[in-house]
C-alpha cells in the first residue's frame, strides 16, 4: 500500500484550521484535525486531536500574529509525532476573474490571486500569506488550492452579470459565490442520488444558498464577495447601495481620506452589520436564542430577519429551477439549530414542503421531512476538507 498523508489548511481572519487524511491506494482516512484559535487577541488556543476526537495538543499560546500562528502548526507537524505531507491543499474563497480553476500553487499564481483581494477581503490576505509560508516551510512539497468559486463557475451568464457600468464589470466585478467546496461536499454525498432540482442552505456565521440543477450551481446568493446575499452573523447581505452611500457620507463627515473611509465603511458592511447589528448582542445563533427565551426584542427581530431572507431566495430559487426536489441544510446553524430549521421551513408550505416536527429534532444528517411533503428536506452535514482531499488527489494524478 502506499502512503499519501495530504495536509488541509483553511484559514480564516483570526484561525487557522487544519486536517491530515491518508489518501493513498484510494483511502480517505482523517488521521488528525487541529485548529490555532484566536490570532491578534490575549485568547489564543491550539489544539491537535486524533480520528477518535482525543485531544493530543491542548495549549493556550501567546498569539500575537499569524506568524506566530502558522509556525505552530508547521513546527508540529515537522516533529514526527504526526504524518507529515506528502501534499497540501488550500482553501482559497476566490481567485478573483483570472484564476476560477483548483491547480498546483506557484509564487506567482499567489501573486496574481493577491492582486484581487478586494473580491474576498477578509480571507484573501491570510490564505496568501499561508500559502507563501507553506511553499518556504514545506519545500519540495506540492501545494494546491481549492477554491470555494470552483462549484460556481457553472453559473449562466445572466446570473453571473452585474447590473454595473460595463468598465467595471471589465475589472472582473460579477457574482462569484462563495461556500463552493461546503455545496461540491453535498453534491459528492448524495452520490448517485443528486435530486434534478436541489436547493441548499449553507447557514453558518457565513450564510448564502445555491440552486444547483443536475448537480451543477445555476444560482448563488452570495454575490461578488461573501458580504451579499442573505444576512450573516456580522454582514449585511444585500442591501440598497443607497445605504451604503449614506454611511459612507456620514464617515467622510469626520474621515477625510478616501482609502481609510472606504476601510471604515467595510467594518460597518462586514464585520458590525447582520445578525450582530441588529441584535445588538451576538452574531452567535445560540446566544440569540437564549435571548429569544428570555424575551429580547432585538435578538427576535435579527433571526425573523434572518429567517425571512432565506425564505426569500429559496421561493426566487424554485422559481429559477421551476419546481422543488430537495432541500438541503448544512453548516453550523444548519446542522445543529432545530428553531431556524423549523421556522424557515413554516414558511415554505406554497413550495410543498411540510417539516415534520419529531423527524427534525436532530443535530446532524437526517431527513426531516413529512411523509406529505412534496420536497424532501435534509440535513447533511459539510464534509469541506474531505472536497479538498479529493481535488489534490485529482490534481496529482494529473501532474503525473
Amino acid at each position: 500500500m502506499s502512503s499519501l498523508p495530504v495536509l488541509v489548511l483553511n484559514s480564516g481572519s483570526s484561525s487557522i484550521k487544519f486536517s491530515v487524511y491518508e489518501a493513498g491506494d484510494g483511502q480517505r482516512t482523517k488521521l488528525v484535525e487541529g485548529a490555532v484559535d484566536g490570532i491578534g487577541t490575549d485568547n489564543g488556543k491550539f489544539w491537535i486531536k486524533d480520528a477518535n476526537g482525543a485531544k493530543l495538543v491542548d495549549e493556550n499560546p501567546a498569539l500575537p500574529t499569524r506568524a506566530v500562528a502558522f509556525k505552530l502548526v508547521a513546527d508540529a507537524l515537522h516533529s514526527g509525532k504526526f504524518p507529515a505531507p506528502a501534499a497540501i491543499g488550500h482553501r482559497m474563497v476566490s481567485g478573483g476573474p483570472t484564476v476560477q480553476e483548483n491547480q498546483a500553487i506557484t509564487p506567482a499564481l499567489i501573486d496574481e490571486m493577491e492582486s484581487y483581494t478586494a473580491f474576498a477581503p477578509l480571507h484573501t490576505p491570510i490564505a496568501v500569506y499561508i500559502m507563501r509560508e507553506a511553499l518556504r516551510l514545506f519545500p519540495g512539497i506540492p501545494n494546491f488550492v481549492i477554491l470555494d468559486t470552483y462549484f460556481h463557475r457553472t453559473m449562466p451568464e445572466v446570473a453571473k452579470h452585474m447590473p454595473i457600468p460595463a468598465e467595471y464589470a471589465n475589472m472582473g466585478v460579477q457574482r462569484y459565490g462563495a461556500h463552493g467546496i461546503s455545496y461540491e461536499s453535498i453534491i459528492y454525498q448524495l452520490g448517485g442520488n443528486v435530486p434534478e432540482k436541489l436547493i441548499v442552505a449553507h447557514l453558518g456565521n457565513g450564510a448564502s444558498i445555491s440552486a444547483i440543477k443536475n448537480g451543477k450551481c445555476i444560482d448563488t446568493s452570495m454575490g461578488l464577495t461573501p458580504t451579499g446575499g442573505i444576512i450573516s452573523g456580522t454582514r449585511t447581505g444585500d442591501i440598497d447601495p443607497g445605504v451604503l452611500l449614506f454611511i459612507l457620507r456620514k464617515i467622510n463627515e469626520t474621515t477625510k481620506d478616501a482609502e481609510e473611509a472606504a476601510d471604515k465603511l467595510e467594518v460597518v458592511a462586514s464585520k458590525k452589520a447582520g445578525l450582530l447589528g441588529v441584535s445588538e448582542l451576538s452574531n452567535d445563533m445560540r446566544d440569540l436564542r437564549d435571548a429569544i427565551k428570555a424575551g429580547n426584542a432585538k435578538a427576535r427581530l435579527s433571526v425573523d430577519k434572518f429567517i425571512w431572507t432565506i425564505q426569500k431566495w429559496i421561493g426566487s430559487f424554485f422559481v429559477e429551477l421551476g419546481g422543488l426536489d430537495a432541500l438541503v441544510f448544512t453548516g453550523g446553524i444548519g446542522e445543529n439549530d432545530i428553531y431556524t430549521r423549523a421556522e424557515v421551513c413554516a414558511g415554505l408550505g406554497a413550495l410543498g414542503i411540510v417539516l415534520d416536527a419529531e423527524k427534525n429534532n436532530v443535530r446532524g444528517e437526517a431527513t426531516i421531512s413529512a411523509d406529505s411533503s412534496k420536497v424532501v428536506v435534509r440535513v447533511i452535514p459539510p464534509a469541506e476538507d474531505l472536497l479538498i482531499v479529493n481535488h489534490v488527489v485529482r490534481l496529482l494524478g494529473e501532474k503525473k
